[in-house]
């Protein structure tokens, strides 16, 4: 009987150290085993022989393959060594040339598989010597081996005439017992392989699946408690029977069943280390586990399904890692050594270099779809956008599950490379000795560098690819996308985090990324998500345009939610608005308000997004007039303003100004253009970054004119004490005027031409930091309670651009385009042939920019148009033909962008009843919900 080759995998584990636990000799069975060898077999059946380290078995007559098994692992098809059927037994010949000794001729039954060997020694040949014999004919490890004669243990240093060994006498090989603290993990484990043994065979074997993993269980639930030592001496079994190897031989079986049973087994062995052990022990101790698989899997293919899902994930558990001290260990015991100041017994999880093939291997297969996704043509290419998706023969670009690897795998490295480089980082390229204290770290250093050149490269390329189909598709409006562009910003990110390692990289990657300014903005818009960690985008607004910029910071807000059980109430009296929003608004818990707000004005019918516009801009327009002084506005651009620094005179001015932190970003969030923006003073501090003397031109002129002078005037005039001035300012306070030092002993110090810089520094902070940073700081905090992080107030800010800010509040300030109006407009009821259409578009083209901005506030509730103009509504607008008589006046349905009228007999009638609508006081007030 023949059996079926397994593929030879040569295993990375270290061998078992068989000096851990105490062994226990076959002799302490003695006394309950007869003379009769087969009355033995029986008493010892359930000892199963332990093969480390076994490799290919060579037929030593003929010098061919006897069959391939594991190298350096259990042999699954040890009955192959000489054996051509079970019934004959194997003629093993260790003659010796002039021997003047003894003959003998013995027979050693293997206690597993029941194989024969004849074997031919000299009577004085020791049994060590027998038993290296048979490690090189079966590869079986000496220290494993154990020779039983008349139920007695053989020597190693005896002589086989010393242990009686006659012509024709039986022996017996088995394997050597273990003392263990552990019994039944090691049966659990040793009865999982025996079972992968008879599948290996082509032994039938009745639900294989189920044995196996319910052997896998029966291991997992048998994990010692708290005891760590014990824990990870018990998961240590793993490793030390060889079991990932002999899975993966199962996986590789011809034998039909094998391969999906091994791939069920494999997985489920992963999915229950996972959530039957803790999750520091399975930090601990399942890295060296699983890429034992990996590497094993990896010889049977990179593109391996089973191999992908090992490769996963390890990379999964990385998260959970921290470096310390040049090595990987679970993050939870760095936290617990730092709290406590010691090291400690840290372990560590696997070892930094391990890590290193995956990311080669990530590196060059994502450098190759790079390279494979720029030769499609701009004009072809798989988009989003249609139907029928990409052709196979098409490029799908990088894989998600590729890149989502190598993000994972590649920050304990930097991490270690930070560690080891310390004052040294960034590094200079090409390498110099930084003092590295283990050889892999200089060669790796070099290979992360490589890495970053050549995918930064790639990527430039695919970027410019990018920007020639945009310009190709510039009418799609955003929606022709390819499919290898979305893994793309994930790229990026990751090369901007190394560049941050090696001297003049990180100029060099956003000095690339400029030049790729309308490519990099179209994948943020697209790509970009909430839960991803944009940060690194935040502080280089030079790569991007507004409308990324404005997409990164709308994200730090909520979303608006559909569902109206979510949605913050609130019933306002139009003639109390400003108190009862403050009620509504201030008084409500911040997480209430993360859904949205729905809004109805007392004793008015209307409710809906429109009305809700409206009262944005309403409250807007009252926290913001300066007779409420709050905020005082800027002399030369109305729009503009500040934190008032009098407005103290309100003994709830600090509340309120939390409340209009709060209006703002609901405002924001709701995408309601308000009207009005802030002067840079106020933005520059919300951001966190100091202010300037050209900050204040528009907030206080003639201070900033007089800054300008002393900075500018004739040194040796001012060290003449010709302006008499000193570090001091006067400030006033309800009605009185009062001299305030700017600095300790600032009425004692003279401004001259050394001192003048720092005079004007301390001038503006007085101004404008100092006597309002308690009303910043509690706009910002109003603020910040919107935000879906409340802790990112200042990123807001910060990735934006003043005017980017401006156009998020005010909208637009050019003149309403009735051509984009009608371009964005659809009939319902009528056509845009229709006489009425005509009449109507005619007599809108006629009207003054007042009327517009008043009948577009009666048809919409919007006051301002986005800077997009009306491609940036949230909908496109309606004309609705209704069935009222001639003589009624239009009407709209504000929160669906509807502007109904009925089929007026003339232009001259239309143009009357537009005429009364577009009035001031009658164009903003509602219709109909």
């Amino acid at each position: 009987m023949s059996y079926r080759q397994s593929p030879s995998f040569t295993s990375s584990s270290p061998p078992y150290d068989h000096h851990i636990l105490s062994k226990r000799k076959l002799d302490d069975y003695a006394a309950y085993v007869e003379d009769d060898e087969d009355s033995y077999l029986s008493e010892l059946v359930s000892v199963r022989m332990r093969r480390d380290g076994i490799s290919a078995v060579r037929d030593s007559s003929n010098g061919s393959g006897g069959g391939t098994a594991f190298s350096g692992s259990p042999n699954l098809n040890q009955v192959a060594y000489r054996a051509d059927s079970l019934s004959s037994p194997s003629l093993v010949d260790f003659r010796q040339p002039e021997c003047t000794t003894t003959r003998v001729q013995f027979f050693i039954k293997l206690i597993s598989g029941g194989n024969t060997l004849v074997v031919h020694a000299n009577s004085d040949d020791t049994v060590g010597s027998l038993l290296e014999r048979l490690h090189v004919m079966t590869g079986i490890p000496v220290f494993e081996q154990r020779l039983i004669y008349r139920g007695r243990e053989l020597q190693w240093d005896q002589s086989l005439a010393e242990c009686s060994i006659q012509n024709d006498a039986g022996l017996t090989m088995v394997a050597r017992m273990r003392s263990t603290r552990h019994p039944a993990g090691w049966n659990a484990i040793d009865c999982m392989i025996s079972k992968i043994y008879q599948l290996c065979k082509g032994e039938g074997v009745t639900t294989p699946s189920k044995y196996i993993t319910d052997r896998m269980s029966d291991f997992f639930s048998r994990v010692p408690e708290k005891n760590i030592e014990l824990q990870f001496e018990y998961m240590h079994i793993v490793m030390a029977s060889w079991a990932p190897t002999a899975l993966v031989t199962l996986y590789t079986s011809t034998i039909e069943g094998n391969r999906e049973c091994a791939k069920h087994c494999i997985k489920y062995f992963l999915t229950t280390s996972k959530s039957d052990l803790t999750e520091s022990l399975y930090i601990k101790c399942a890295p060296t586990i699983i890429i034992e698989f990996c590497k094993l899997l990896r010889q049977v293919g990179c593109e391996d399904p089973l191999y992908l899902h090992c490769r996963n994930t390890l990379a999964s558990l990385l998260t959970k890692t921290a470096v310390w001290n040049g090595l990987l260990i679970y993050k939870g015991d760095k936290e617990d050594k730092e709290d406590r100041g010691d090291r400690g017994d840290i372990r560590p999880v696997i070892v930094i270099q391990d890590l290193f093939p995956f990311v080669s291997e990530l590196a060059n297969r994502l450098s190759k779809d790079l390279a494979i996704s720029m030769e499609i043509p701009a004009s072809k290419g798989p988009l989003l956008n249609e139907s029928k998706g990409p052709s196979p023969n098409e490029s799908k670009g990088p894989s998600s599950n590729d890149v989502r690897d190598l993000v994972a795998f590649l920050p304990p490295i930097r991490r270690a490379i930070v560690e080891q480089a310390g004052s040294n980082c960034p590094i200079s390229m090409p390498l110099n000795k930084i003092g590295l204290s283990h050889p892999w770290q200089g060669k790796k250093i070099g290979l992360l560098y490589v890495i970053f050149v050549d995918l930064l490269f790639r990527m430039d390329n695919c970027l410019e690819k990018m920007e020639d189909r945009l310009r190709l598709n510039a009418n799609a409006e955003g929606e022709d996308a390819c499919t290898e562009w979305s893994q793309y910003l994930v790229i990026l990110k990751e090369l901007n985090s190394i560049s941050k390692l090696y001297q003049g990289a990180e100029e060099k990657f956003w000095g690339r990324l400029t030049h790729r300014k309308a490519s990099l903005s179209m994948l943020i818009i697209r790509y970009a998500k909430r839960t991803d960690d944009n940060q690194w985008l935040f502080d280089h607004k030079e790569v991007t345009n507004f409308e990324s910029r404005r997409h990164l910071a709308m994200m730090l807000l909520p979303d608006v939610r559909e569902d109206y059980d979510e949605l913050h109430e609130m019933l306002i009296d139009r003639s109390q608005l400003l108190s009862e929003s403050f009620e509504y608004i201030a008084r409500a818990d911040p997480d209430s308000l993360h859904g949205g707000l729905f809004l109805e004005f007392k004793n008015e019918e209307a409710t809906g997004p429109g009305v809700l516009r409206e009262w944005f801009i309403l409250v807007c327009q009252a926290i913001f007039n300066p007779q409420n002084a709050l905020f005082a506005a800027c002399p030369n651009d109305r729009r503009r303003f500040y934190p008032n620094p009098s407005s103290k005179v309100d003994p709830m001015h600090l509340e309120y100004f939390s409340f209009s932190g709060r209006v703002i970003a609901l405002a924001l969030m709701h995408r309601v253009q308000v009207g009005i923006v802030f002067d840079r003073v106020f933005f520059l501090q919300l951001a966190g970054m100091q202010l300037s003397v050209e900050d204040i031109r528009e907030a206080d002129p003639l201070l900033y004119n007089s800054c300008k002078q002393i900075l500018e005037m004739d040194a040796e005039f001012i060290d003449s004490d010709g302006l008499g001035l000193t570090f001091v300012t006067e400030v006033e306070e309800l009605g009185s005027r009062k001299a305030v030092e700017l600095c300790l002993g600032g009425k004692n110090i003279v401004v001259n031409s050394k001192n003048r810089e720092e005079y004007v520094d301390l001038l503006i902070q007085h101004r404008f930091v100092t006597s309002i940073s308690e009303q910043v700081s509690h706009f910002a905090q109003g603020f910040a309670d919107i935000l879906s992080k409340s802790d990112r107030r200042t990123c807001f800010f910060h990735s934006l651009e003043l005017q980017d800010l401006d156009w998020m509040l005010f909208g637009t300030e050019s003149a309403i385009c009735v051509d984009d109006w009608k371009a964005h407009t659809d009939f319902n009821g009528y056509t845009e042939t229709d006489p009425q259409i005509l009449w109507f578009w005619k007599i809108v083209g006629e009207m003054s920019e007042q009327q517009k901005k008043v009948l577009l506030f009666f048809w919409t509730s919007v006051k301002y148009l986005p800077v997009e103009g009306f491609r940036g509504l949230a909908s496109r607008l309606y004309i609705y033909k209704s069935s009222e008589p001639h003589d009624r006046l239009p009407s709209s349905h504000t929160c669906f962008y509807r502007f109904c009228f009925p089929p007026y007999p003339s232009e001259a009638v239309m143009q009357d009843r537009l005429r009364v609508i577009t009035q001031e006081h009658v164009g903003c007030s509602f219709g109909t919900w």
